[in-house]
């Protein structure tokens, strides 16, 4: 049977039985998710947001919403980023919002941003985020260390797991001596740098005022001091997983190995502003290779298809780029990069098969009309 409780909103939005409960009152469907919730009662919050995707995508589509079939990843995106640039535009009402004509296909990723930032804009809740690291603190079951940084440039932390931050001027953090638990829990005021140690079996969690951050084993940077009207997680190697501190109830919340919430990847970064709960995914300012890449220094091309060039650019710095491969299959390109960063390869790549970029929620889209 599908697990249903780690499903973000949108996924549930997508799921059949779940559309046939909610648009069509199936009598067995209906039955399921009664008992569903009476078992589940600490959901009623994932099936309020569910429903609310759910019936705004049904209303934009109508009765051909189940007829569609599936677009490209290209075609998936660009709807996306046309979505995400009307829910961005100030002052617009949310009965002025349009989904153009597309199939089905591209319904799950439509709804999955709505998840990521459109409830919140179009459907904002008013709780109470703002959960500081002196209250979690004070919380904490078990005893805890505290380490403050009152100097005037970084400190190294060790944690018990050898795991290590490195800790920012004006931050602190307290974590427990042993990590005897289920999983290893960390609390942060201010900015610090992880470098975690893989432990699938105990995950590696970041409170962080009001901002949860979970790891199974990577590096990545939090930002986050009390007061801020946005916070920020950046990662480096590795897959972080965040979320607001009351989108989930992490004491019932099953450990797996599977990452739930934002998930981020190196070169990309969330932004978190407490008071609107609200985030923005997206790359950093200037995506660096990967360690592990062999292309780091220098990239060659000679009438090189442009496939084969975004696919170089992608396994060297983690960032995935999508393009119509149909449209620009007669592409090609001949130029030599070195120290050039990701965004002026990508400026110089564009201008030269008469192509734009753009960013999509860490995504690089690439539009062209074709090369001759």
């Amino acid at each position: 049977m599908q697990e249903y409780r780690h499903l973000e909103p949108g996924e549930l939005a997508l799921d059949p039985s779940f559309q046939r409960w909610k648009l069509g009152d199936e009598p067995v469907d209906s039955a399921f998710w009664q008992e569903w919730l009476v078992q589940n009662p600490d959901k009623d919050e994932l099936v309020e947001k569910a429903t609310f995707l759910l019936n705004t995508l049904h209303n934009s589509y109508g009765q051909q919403f189940a007829d569609r079939s599936p677009l490209s990843e290209y075609e998936i995106l660009e709807e996306i980023s046309r979505l995400r640039e009307s829910i961005d535009r100030p002052a617009v009402p949310v009965k002025w919002f349009h989904f153009s004509p597309v199939r089905y296909g591209m319904a799950a990723s439509i709804v999955l941003v709505l998840g990521l930032f459109g409830w919140y804009l179009l459907h904002p809740t008013a709780q109470k985020n703002s959960v500081t690291y002196t209250e979690l603190v004070a919380h904490a079951t078990e005893p805890l260390s505290e380490v403050s940084n009152t100097s005037n440039a970084p400190i190294l932390v060790n944690l018990p797991d050898k795991s290590t931050i490195t800790l920012y001027p004006k931050s602190r953090v307290s974590y427990s001596s042993q990590f005897a638990g289920n999983k290893r829990e960390i609390y942060l005021s201010g900015k610090g740098f992880f470098e975690v140690m893989k432990n699938p079996s105990k995950p590696f969690y970041v409170y962080a005022n009001g901002l949860v951050t979970k790891v199974l084993g990577t590096s990545f940077t939090i930002q986050a001091y009390e007061g801020a009207r946005q916070m920020k997680v950046v990662v480096k190697t590795g897959r972080v997983a965040v979320f607001a501190q009351n989108q989930v109830a992490l004491d019932n919340q099953r450990e797996t190995y599977k990452l739930e919430g934002i998930v981020l990847t190196p070169n990309q970064q969330v932004v978190f502003s407490p008071a609107e709960i609200q985030f923005t995914k997206g790359l950093v300012e200037n995506p660096m290779p990967l360690e592990q890449s062999t292309k780091q220094q220098e990239f060659a091309f000679k009438r090189t298809p442009i496939a084969d060039v975004f696919s170089a650019l992608d396994q060297s710095y983690g960032v995935k780029i999508v393009f119509d491969e149909e449209v620009m299959r007669t592409c090609y390109l001949t130029a030599s990069f070195s120290d050039e960063s990701l965004f002026e390869k990508l400026e110089l790549i564009c201008r030269t098969i008469n192509a734009s970029y753009k960013q999509v929620d860490g995504i690089v889209i690439v539009n062209s009309s074709g090369c001759q």
